[in-house]
Order: C-alpha cells, then sequence, then structure tokens
C-alpha cells in the first residue's frame, strides 16, 4: 500500500518562498503522473500543477514563473518549489500520484501554507 505524507507548509510572508515535500512510503512501480492541488478556505480544490511521464509539465497560470515541481527517485520524493509567494497562495496542499502500473491515485493528507501579507 502506497501512503503520501505531505510536509514543508507553514506561515511565511509575502514574497517569500517554501518548499514542500511529499513522500512516498511503499513501492511506486510506475509513475504516469505527479500533480500538486491546493484548497483554499471556501474554495474548491484546484490543480497547481502536473507532471506527466515523457517531460510535459504544465502550470496553472497563477503560478507559472514562481513554483517549480520536481522529483528525487532516490527518495521518492515529489517536491514543489514555491518562490515569490502571495497571499492568494494560502491554501491546504496536497500531492497527487497516479501510478498506472497499478492504475491508482494516490493522496496525501495534505499541508498547510499561510502567506500573510
Amino acid at each position: 500500500q502506497v501512503q503520501l505524507v505531505e510536509s514543508g507548509g507553514g506561515l511565511v510572508q509575502a514574497g517569500g518562498s517554501l518548499r514542500l515535500s511529499c513522500a512516498a512510503s511503499g513501492r511506486l512501480l510506475s509513475i504516469a503522473a505527479m500533480r500538486w492541488y491546493r484548497q483554499a478556505p471556501g474554495k474548491q480544490r484546484e490543480l497547481v500543477v502536473q507532471s506527466i511521464r515523457g517531460g510535459t509539465t504544465l502550470y496553472d497560470d497563477s503560478v507559472k514563473g514562481r513554483f517549480t515541481i520536481s522529483r528525487d527517485n532516490a527518495k521518492n520524493t515529489v517536491y514543489l518549489q514555491m518562490n515569490s509567494l502571495k497571499p492568494e497562495d494560502t491554501a491546504v496542499y496536497y500531492c497527487n500520484i497516479y501510478d498506472d502500473s497499478y492504475g491508482a491515485e494516490y493522496w496525501g493528507k495534505g499541508t498547510l501554507v499561510t502567506v500573510s501579507s
């Protein structure tokens, strides 16, 4: 059974940076897609970035140029580097991985990012 655990959230001032981590326990055989979502208070969950096997990475326009998704295979960890943070980036951030070997999608429980103005 694969579990995802996010970390790295916290309180930061506008203009600051955070790096979120998503550590996967268990064995991932064939990652087809890695995604970060976020959900702000009172709003629906939205896709922030997705990285698809083959090299395609798509960012939401609101974070383009400020956020970067990356992966460390040796550590079985996905990262989200967030720079130039804005108060509107305040949300719970969720990691999502789709393993097409299992045909399974995995979610973490989220980590809270709060950006003060």
